[in-house]
Formats: C-alpha cells, sequence, structure tokens
C-alpha cells in the first residue's frame, strides 16, 4: 500500500509539477515581453528625443556622437534612419538594423507597435518603427530593434533546468510519500501480526487502540468486537461439541452394552427381541436428539425461509390443548386456552414453538392443577403459558433457553427430555424477530411467553 501511495503520489506530482512548469514558462516569457517592450518603448523616447535636437537631415552626420547614451553599452539595440520621403537609408548602426528596414515596411500606423521578427543570422528581434521631425521640421523614419537572445536564453535556461530538477523532484515526492504512508500504515501491520498470532488458543488477545490516531481507533475497536465475538462464538461451539458428545454418549453406550450383553451368550428369540426393542427406544431417542439439532443450526442459520401466512394463535394452542389432553389427564392436569390473535408466522413452526411449551409445562406442572394458555392482541401479539409447580430460581430463569441445559438433569432424562426443547422455542422466535422470556413467582407459578412483533421483518 505504501508503494502505491507513492506512485500514486508520484503521477499527482508529476501532473501538478508539470502543469506548474508549463504555467512557469509562459509566464516567465510574457514578463519577458513585458520588460522588453517596456525598454525599447523607453528607448525609443530617447531616440525621438534626441533627433528633435538634430537641426536637419544633411547634419545627421555630424551629429552620430548623440546616439552614444542610446546605442553604447547596449549590444542589443539596432538603430537604423531612413529618409521619411524615399525610404532610402541615411544612417545604420548594424546589419540587423538594415534588415529592420525591409522588414517593417511599410510602418504601422500605431506608433507603439513592436513587430517580432527573425534575422537572417536566427536572432530573434523586436523592432518598433514610425516617423519624427527634425529641428526643421522635416520627418525621419527609424527604426528601432532589440535583439531578444537574453531573453530566449533565459527561456532556454528555466527549461533546462526545469527538466533536470523535475524527474529529482519527483523522486523526492515520491520517497516522502512511501515515508509518510509507511509511518502511517504503521498500526496497519500491528494489525497484521496481530492477526497472524490468533489462533483457537490466543483469541482473547486484543489489539491496543491508545495511541492510534482517530482514523484507525474505530478501526482497532471493530476489530476487537470482531475478536469477541469469534471468542464467544468459539467457546459456545467448544461447550456444544462437549454437550452434545455428553448427550450422545448416554443412548450409544446403552445401546453399545445392551447388545454386547445379549451377544455374551445365547438367548432365545424372545429375549433378543427385548434387546431390540430396547435399542430401538434409544435409538429413537438419538433420532429426536440429532432431528432437534439440524433444526436448530438451521433456524439459527436461516437456511430455511420462512413460509409466512395469517396464523389464528387461538386455533393452533387449542389444536395443541387436545392433541396434549391424554397427557395432561393422566396427571390429572387441565389445559385452559383464552383469548385470540392473529400473526404473519410459520404455522408449523409456531405449532412446534407452542407444543414445546406446553409439553415443558405438562412435564413441570403440580398434579390436579391447570395450566392456562393465555392469548393477548396489541402491539403485535402474545402467547403466554402459565403452570404451577415448583419455582424456576433465579440463577436458572436466563439459562433455561440454552441447548441441553437442564434444572433437574435425572428427571429430564426419565421424562425422556434431551434438552433441546426450550432452546428450539428460542430459535423459532428469533426467526420470526420475536423473543420467548420466562418468570417464575415464589408461590410456584411459572409463566413462559411468546412475542410475535406486530410489523416481523
Amino acid at each position: 500500500m505504501a508503494m502505491r501511495i507513492a506512485l500514486a503520489s508520484c503521477l499527482f506530482g508529476f501532473l501538478v509539477t508539470g502543469g506548474v512548469i508549463v504555467f512557469g514558462f509562459y509566464a516567465l516569457a510574457h514578463q519577458l515581453d513585458v520588460r522588453s517592450s517596456g525598454e525599447l518603448l523607453g528607448k525609443r523616447d530617447l531616440l525621438e528625443h534626441v533627433l528633435s535636437k538634430i537641426p536637419s537631415q544633411e547634419s545627421l552626420s555630424l551629429n552620430t556622437h548623440r546616439f552614444g547614451d542610446l546605442l553604447i553599452g547596449h549590444d542589443d539595440l539596432h538603430l537604423a534612419l531612413a529618409d521619411s520621403s524615399t525610404g532610402q537609408n541615411i544612417l545604420s548602426f548594424s546589419r540587423i538594423a538594415e534588415q529592420s528596414m525591409s522588414e517593417l515596411a511599410p510602418l504601422s500606423a500605431n506608433p507603439n507597435s513592436i513587430r517580432n521578427w527573425t534575422a537572417s543570422t536566427g536572432e530573434q528581434m523586436s523592432t518598433v518603427g514610425a516617423s519624427t521631425p527634425f529641428t526643421d521640421g522635416r520627418m525621419v523614419r527609424y527604426y528601432l530593434s532589440q535583439d531578444r537572445r537574453q531573453d530566449n536564453r533565459l527561456l532556454a535556461s528555466f527549461v533546462k533546468t526545469s527538466l533536470v530538477g523535475w524527474p529529482l523532484m519527483l523522486l523526492i515526492v515520491a520517497f516522502g510519500a512511501w515515508l509518510i504512508a509507511r509511518t502511517s500504515l504503521a498500526p496497519l501491520r500491528r494489525f497484521q501480526r496481530m492477526a497472524a498470532l490468533i489462533g483457537t488458543q490466543s483469541l482473547g488477545q486484543r489489539i491496543s487502540s491508545s495511541a492510534l490516531p482517530p482514523e484507525l481507533f474505530e478501526l482497532a475497536e471493530e476489530f476487537n468486537s470482531m475478536l469477541k465475538r469469534i471468542d464467544d462464538g468459539y467457546r459456545r461451539l467448544q461447550d456444544f461439541s462437549g454437550e452434545l458428545a455428553h448427550e450422545m454418549r448416554t443412548p450409544v453406550a446403552t445401546l453399545m452394552g445392551r447388545t454386547q450383553v445379549a451377544l455374551s451368550r445365547t438367548r432365545s428369540s424372545p429375549e433378543f427381541r427385548e434387546v431390540l426393542e430396547g435399542n430401538v427406544e434409544e435409538l429413537e431417542r438419538l433420532s429426536r436428539l440429532i432431528s432437534d439439532m439440524l433444526f436448530i443450526a438451521r433456524a439459527d442459520h436461516d437456511e430455511d425461509p420462512l413460509n409466512r401466512e395469517s396464523v389464528e394463535l387461538s386455533q393452533v394452542a387449542q389444536r395443541v390443548a387436545d392433541y396434549m389432553s391424554v397427557v395432561a389427564e393422566e396427571r390429572g392436569l387441565t389445559i385452559d386456552v383464552t383469548g385470540t390473535a392473529a400473526v404473519m408466522a410459520d404455522p408449523l413452526l409456531v405449532e412446534r414453538a407452542i407444543t414445546n411449551i406446553l409439553t415443558n409445562a405438562i412435564r413441570h406442572a403440580a398434579t390436579d392443577s391447570t395450566i392456562s394458555v393465555a392469548i393477548e392482541q396489541g402491539d403485535g401479539a402474545t402467547l403466554a403459558v402459565t403452570n404451577s409447580g415448583e419455582p424456576i430460581a433465579p440463577q436458572h430463569i436466563e439459562r433455561i433457553f440454552d441447548r441441553f441445559y437442564r434444572i433437574d438433569t435425572g428427571r429430564a432424562r426419565m421424562d425422556g427430555g434431551s434438552g433441546l426443547g426450550l432452546a428450539i422455542v428460542r430459535s423459532i422466535m428469533l426467526a420470526h424477530g420475536g423473543q420467548v422470556k420466562a418468570r417464575s413467582s415464589a408461590g410456584g407459578d411459572t409463566t413462559f411467553t411468546l412475542m410475535f412483533l406486530s410489523h416481523p421483518p
């Protein structure tokens, strides 16, 4: 990145400095033209003053010394005088001055007009020409030329110096940009080294955001937040893997033990049948465990799109209550469904969530009690299942929706629970954009509430 920044800076510097050089060249050329024009017109005024002091054209040869102040010490000036009526050369001080007479014939009507031309020897010349009177009133033409050789040398020197210094300046700019970029990107190299060191055993490391520039402070904070999320997810995955292995170990160990015992000696067909029937129960439990885990995984990752439609919660709850009434009546329990509400949801998933909640309520409700299913329509919809029984301690309330979490492990296994029922309920509600909550009073009433949004995502 530092190299790319340096190259980009070099290209940008190339364009900018190139523009500056071009602009400087034309600005210098313009200033030289202005200076040359000013000097030439100033000398023209002095020349006209000198000519006005000469009595006549015939006495011109006797007054050549008067042009000393004008020409002596000014090798770049060239003067020619011509008869105003005939145009014949009457006095010239150089061959270039003679050439100017032919270059500027005829004279411009504007006495301040300056014409540029090239001498036969290659010099660039600027000439001003006009007519002015002697003392006797007779007119004389003058051609005052200035050699622009020094100006052209100055422009050439400017171009040469610019072309020589241009690459060097670009190299300095590129190196400076590279050095600045490399220094500024030092925190990013810290990120790189940190990322290279992070592994499954070092997810707890964090980047220190102190002394970072404001542009990288937020990046460091987000990077640390990402590491925290990865660390939390990895720890949950480790916990889940351990819990899953523990849950699967029991039915697998049971199957293996029963089968090994059955094969340890010769048995009759009824005995083998009894072993196989027991194995089927364990296999069914293992199959339910695997199915529940697959369901939670798909729900958590939104792999299965929801089939949303209008669902009447009272109808679904009453259907589940009727289905489970036989199990409830064995324990003297009554399921009472009240209220009504409609939500946009997947009917099969809603039915499964209600089934799991009611199953949990029946399992923990006190004998000969009533399980209440209260449905309300408000800003969204709620379905609350309340049962009387042993209260849930506060330290368990927040964890009962975790996978494989059981308050009473032994009782849950005897009842056939896998510890995934409430975790499935939470996954279903999160998939719908809602949530599930639990509360338990000291008197023994425990309520699980499904909350649906009025406008699901």
